[in-house]
């Protein structure tokens, strides 16, 4: 645990995941004065949103980061002069392909192709067309705690005979404890380690646990670490990018730019309604491992009947 890890790489989702917040409505100003804070700290990769199809999604419902344009992302890097690379998110069955460019022709290096497990066969065909215009592609198997031990090994030999280049444990509820996300990376190292890509993960915080399983999986070989700065996310949002480049060993990591941010730009976001972070409903939904909406929506209604909360999903409601 007190080792220097120089294969660790961290991935700031604060924008795609906080999105989910706001309806990805950030400023330019915001989103660079994050991607500056990020290269200051050493931050190895910025997801800036989705590659969202404007069929499915009306582009005057949400900002623009729900839709990454490739103009829209050159407004704040330029050619991203910097080391840090630059990554979005395709959601399998919600992403036009004809809206990846080549990478000759973008200023994105990672493609993040989210799916459940009845979407692998819909994932597949993006990774190799992503991988196939020359970007590194990850897979991001979304739910994994809803998932059958059987589908789950059977999920992972796809993967790992696929095109993607790290494949993500995602735990979307928060329903995880440490010792369970042991057993999980052990599992994900051993297949998809074992013919030489990267496994990641992408912890929330539902049950405050997003840093030490994040941490956790770091021990037993997962290199991938996602976080996102003061835990900005959907519901109880993330592992918390300061927290996580404070603990880390090697030296290219600094929190203070991102404690720089958090004291600007966070706090402002916070006191102008944008609502993320550990509350008792979403506890309430990780412990009983199923989607935040319902905890998200109890919020919103400003309801505080915790117990009656908890008996309508016991009931299923």
């Amino acid at each position: 645990m007190m080792a220097f890890c120089p294969e660790i790489k961290v991935l700031d989702a604060s924008i795609r995941d906080g999105g989910l917040c706001n309806n990805f409505r950030f400023t330019d100003d915001f989103v660079k004065s994050l991607y500056e804070a990020n290269i200051a700290a050493g931050i190895d990769c910025m997801e800036f949103g989705y590659k969202s199809s404007k069929k499915m999604f009306n582009p005057d419902e949400f900002g623009k980061w729900k839709f990454c344009d490739e103009e829209s992302i050159r407004a704040i890097v330029g050619d991203n002069p910097s080391p840090m690379k630059i990554a979005v998110m395709a959601d399998a069955g919600r992403t036009d392909l004809d809206d990846i460019l080549p990478k000759s022709e973008s200023v994105i290096d990672l493609v993040r192709v989210a799916c459940y497990i009845h979407q692998i066969p819909t994932a597949l065909k993006m990774i190799d067309d992503a991988k196939a215009k020359g970007y590194q592609v990850s897979c991001n198997l979304m739910a994994v705690s809803q998932v059958r031990t059987e589908d789950l090994d059977a999920a992972l030999q796809m993967m790992a005979k696929s095109a993607a280049d790290i494949v993500y444990i995602v735990d979307s509820y928060g329903n995880y404890y440490p010792e369970q996300m042991a057993a999980l990376a052990c599992k994900y190292v051993d297949v998809i380690g074992a013919v030489g890509k990267e496994v990641g993960i992408h912890a929330h915080n539902n049950q405050q646990l997003a840093f030490a399983n994040t941490i956790e999986c770091c021990r037993w070989g997962v290199n991938y670490l996602d976080a996102t700065v003061n835990g900005l996310g959907r519901g109880a949002g993330n592992c918390y990018s300061e927290l996580l480049l404070g603990f880390l060993k090697n030296p290219k990591y600094d929190f203070l730019p991102l404690l720089e941010f958090v004291q600007h730009r966070i706090l402002p976001l916070r006191a102008g309604g944008t609502l993320w972070g550990y509350d008792a409903p979403y506890m309430l939904t990780g412990l009983l491992n199923s989607h935040p909406r319902s905890a998200i929506r109890f919020l919103k209604e400003g309801r505080i009947d915790y117990a009656r909360y908890f008996q309508e999903l016991n009931d299923g409601e």
